[in-house]
């Protein structure tokens, strides 16, 4: 076999599969977004392309392609048509050095875009794909005021510094401040570790948007952490926004970023989306995961009464008729504070105690059994800050966090931990969310046999976008009489669902108890 016979991969594909913060793209990643625009956009010569966060170049070589093919009957001229495409119409901002010389490369075939090497030959050897030295703004905390960076990102001069340029206001140079962009395309970082060792990040991706946004293109087509749909750290006014804007008209989720990212964890999974500034309405979502089918249906950004992206196309209908049966309307997705279950869910420090609160081992006269990460200890009454309400009640102890899934999301799974009985006089650190009061032991039983039900964990999960399960995503959670063991048989004929939403709800949500840790 010689070599012409052998497949040669694509270098971005490989380039793809590298992972870390800032994940770079597979080519049929790209095509695919880029699937979302308009045929129009391949036929109009005056368009700009913008890519502002290049890492491999491959947006910009995608569009390129399609370029060349669709503005033939423009220009039928090869070589005319592909020097106006790439000295007029393709634009990127690299966010690093590196990133710079790999996306010249991919795009005009030559890291230096002056030299003879170039499909087309520029006077600047980076052509219109400029790595742009940005700096940090940082306040009296040591925070970026822009980005919120910590001013640890800082190692000296001529390393990477994370202060990217089209957030930080130093792209479009300022040769280039008055042009005008029809469309942004690309692939954002993500994220920056804010000091926490590990365990801490600041999100980004959403200041991205944002400006891109504030440009005002005609279309704009970004992949991102999915996350957003819940809010949370940084997101809320993000979510708001975005939820509101009825130019977002497309979104593609996958469940797990390792379905478009082979290879990547990223908790929560990842979503691209079309942003069409002249043409507003309903989005139409896409949800894939692994190998099950594709749902897709058009339908609102935000039900009403819900503060929060319902992820699932399917839930819609389930939820629609649990606030039937609860409220009497369909139309609005809200439960009154005398049926929400929400309300029984304390604050994320429900007595004030952080998760690195010990306590201590031994105990004194008067004390409380307390629970903690890792285990059991004592406090003394006057060490709590809250809570003394549910100090001598019975409830539920529930953990803060879900239980994980690995470095990938899976489904089905638990959705919440393993939610345990907490007897009077007992308190918990923050590692835990207390549930109740409750007037006795048997109510008790009967709210813990509730949590274990697979239903009201799958209405948890259409507010819950990562592994923090506090107060709000119980919100869409009824309140039940607690005078039973509550079962799944009862609760799927008390709100009518059919085989159909039965199944959904049983691929998405697992049972609590089967020896699992997902």
């Amino acid at each position: 076999m010689s070599r012409f016979d052998q497949h040669v991969p694509d270098i971005l594909d490989c380039l793809a599969q590298l992972s870390n913060d800032e994940v770079p793209t597979s080519p049929k990643l790209a095509r695919a977004m880029l699937d979302l625009l308009p045929e129009h956009v391949w036929h109009e010569p005056d368009y700009r392309w913008l890519d502002p966060f290049s890492k491999s170049g491959v947006f910009l070589r995608e569009i390129a392609t399609r370029l060349l093919d669709g503005l033939t009957d423009w220009e039928p001229d090869f070589a005319k048509r592909r020097e106006h495409i790439f000295r007029n119409m393709l634009y990127g901002a690299a966010i690093t050095e590196m990133t710079g010389i790999i996306s010249r490369r991919s795009v005009y075939c030559a890291a230096d875009a002056s030299s003879a090497y170039s499909v087309v030959r520029f006077d600047d050897p980076a052509g219109n794909i400029p790595y742009v030295l940005s700096v940090h703004d940082f306040d009296a905390d040591g925070k970026c005021r822009i980005c919120r960076a910590p001013e640890s990102i800082e190692r000296g001069e001529g390393r990477e510094n994370h202060a990217y340029s089209f957030i930080h206001d130093t792209y479009p140079t300022q040769e280039m401040a008055a042009m005008k962009f029809d469309v942004i395309v690309g692939n954002p970082p993500y994220h920056l570790e804010d000091g926490g060792h590990g365990t801490s990040a600041t999100n980004l991706y959403h200041l991205f948007v944002d400006k891109a946004r504030e440009l005002n293109p005609r279309y704009i087509t970004m992949i991102i952490p999915s996350r957003w749909f819940g809010g949370g750290k940084g997101l809320d006014s993000f979510r708001d926004s975005l939820l509101n804007d009825n130019r977002l008209r497309s979104i593609t989720d996958y469940l797990s970023a390792s379905d478009p990212f082979p290879g990547v964890g990223l908790k929560g999974g990842v979503s691209y989306f079309l942003w069409d500034r002249d043409n507003p309405g309903e989005c139409t979502v896409t949800t894939r995961y692994k190998d099950w089918p594709v749902s897709v249906a058009t339908r609102p950004l935000l039900e009403p009464g819900v503060d929060v992206f319902i992820r699932f196309n399917e839930g819609v209908a389930i939820l629609k008729k649990v606030m039937s049966v609860e409220t009497g309307a369909t139309n609005m997705l809200a439960l009154p504070d005398e049926k929400n279950f929400g309300n029984l869910v304390s604050s994320r420090k429900p007595f004030g105690l952080s998760t690195k609160f010990k306590g201590h081992s031994s105990k004194e006269p008067g004390d409380l059994k307390l629970y903690r990460n890792g285990g059991t200890s004592f406090v003394g009454r006057d060490e709590l800050l809250a809570g003394a309400d549910l100090v001598d009640a019975w409830k539920i102890y529930v953990g803060r966090a879900a239980p994980g899934t690995g470095n990938k999301d899976t489904y089905p799974h638990r959705v919440i931990s393993t939610p345990f009985k907490g007897e009077p006089r007992s308190a918990s650190s923050e590692t835990y969310l207390c549930v109740g009061p409750f007037a006795n032991e048997s109510e008790v039983d009967s709210a813990l046999s509730y949590l274990q039900c697979r239903l009201p964990r799958f209405l948890i999960q259409l507010r819950k976008a990562s592994q923090d399960t506090t107060r709000r995503v119980y919100a869409s959670v009824p309140l039940q009489t607690w005078d039973r063991a509550w079962t799944d048989a009862d609760l799927y004929a008390k709100y009518g669902l059919n085989d159909d939403e039965i199944a959904f709800i049983e691929s998405i949500v697992r049972p609590l108890r089967d020896g699992s840790t997902a």
